[in-house]
């Protein structure tokens, strides 16, 4: 007689919803960068080959607040570098820049977890940690496949805020080599801040901070973008005249002639060239998208090589799979330690 296969337990709802705060997320995420940075680099290669769905996010836009938006952003990823757990969820984020004038972050962010056998939700996190992590992990992949080596003789900042720092801790915790720093702020206040935090707890290089733009990019080999300016602010072609590798993560800093000088390299086209970002107005003034040479994971596999002789701006729109990667693996590893609240009454069941 033939043996039968194993028979597999029915699904069933979640016992309860998990409730994980900001200490058990920076938590684990504090030592573990590198293995978030292989978390992204994983979920970026699965993207890559079809194994995902992750729809265009929706944008809540509001009436005579231009600057104030809330964004959705559903995915789902079928292969993830923790031994292939599905993931599904969304992240709901707030972007309010007025927020920084009075002293606390511009974004604000949760995400829900969804069972992939039911459904159900199973973990509510805070997210704008996750977001600012996966963020910074997808700036720094980017950063070391196009460099080739984490080695940077210069780094420029172009803002100094919540995503720069976690840019700074990743260099620091995956042990870059930089020679210095340039920063540059429009609030020169918080370049100094940033300049202190680098040389209290970043890699070991000196710091300058820069009355001008130009100061951050003139002889780096790296430059970090990370703005709240929602329309194009830097178009000076001598901004990029040494060809540094650039990471626009704020997506909508550089005029179209910028763009369409350089190696332009995202995480997903369909994606990045929407919603007025550089690239997007790139498009509109060239007419087509074939100045978008590629994405990270052509960079990573070897498929796509940097031109040395003019910038490389790597400008990811950030992707939903990297946030239910990130934040998949966070849930477990709390859950694993019995962290977070479980609401054990949460569903109608």
């Amino acid at each position: 007689m033939s043996e039968q296969p194993p028979a597999h337990a029915a699904p069933a709802p979640p016992e309860g919803l998990r409730v994980i705060g900001a200490a058990d997320v920076i938590a684990m995420i504090e030592g573990n960068r590198e293995g978030v940075l292989e978390v992204v680099r994983e979920a970026y290669l699965a993207h890559a080959d079809g194994a995902s769905a992750n729809p265009h996010s929706s944008f809540l836009r509001f009436p005579g607040r231009p600057d104030d938006r809330i964004i959705a952003l559903p995915a789902f990823l079928d292969a993830a570098s923790d031994g292939g757990t599905p993931r599904s969820g969304i992240k709901w984020v707030a972007s309010y820049p007025g927020n920084v004038a009075h002293g606390f972050p511009r974004a604000s962010a949760a995400m829900l977890l969804n069972d992939y056998d039911t459904g159900y939700p199973y973990a509510v996190l805070e997210a704008s940690i996750i977001s600012a992590t996966r963020t910074a992990a997808s700036a720094v992949l980017g950063a070391q496949e196009l460099l080739g080596a984490r080695r940077a003789g210069k780094v420029g900042f172009v803002g100094t805020g919540l995503i720069s720092d976690h840019v700074r801790m990743f260099l620091r915790d995956l042990s870059w080599d930089i020679g210095e720093f340039a920063l540059f702020d429009t609030d020169r206040g918080n370049a100094e801040r940033f300049s202190g935090v680098l040389a209290a707890d970043g890699p070991a290089a000196p710091v300058t901070v820069v009355d001008d733009v130009s100061g951050a990019f003139d002889g780096a080999d790296l430059v970090v973008v990370a703005t709240v300016a929602g329309t194009p602010h830097l178009a000076d072609p001598a901004l990029v005249a040494d060809a540094p590798v650039v990471l626009h993560l704020s997506l909508r800093d550089f005029a179209p002639e910028l763009v369409l000088a350089a190696t332009n390299v995202t995480d997903d086209v369909e994606h990045a060239v929407r919603e007025r970002t550089s690239l997007h107005l790139a498009e509109q003034q060239a007419g087509h998208r074939e100045f978008v040479d590629g994405t990270i994971a052509d960079v990573v596999r070897g498929d796509l090589a940097r031109d040395p002789g003019k910038a490389a701006i790597f400008a990811p729109f950030g992707l939903g799979v990297l946030d239910v990667a990130v934040g998949g693996w966070v849930h477990d590893e709390v859950a694993a330690r019995g962290g977070g609240q479980v609401v054990g009454d949460f569903f109608a069941v």
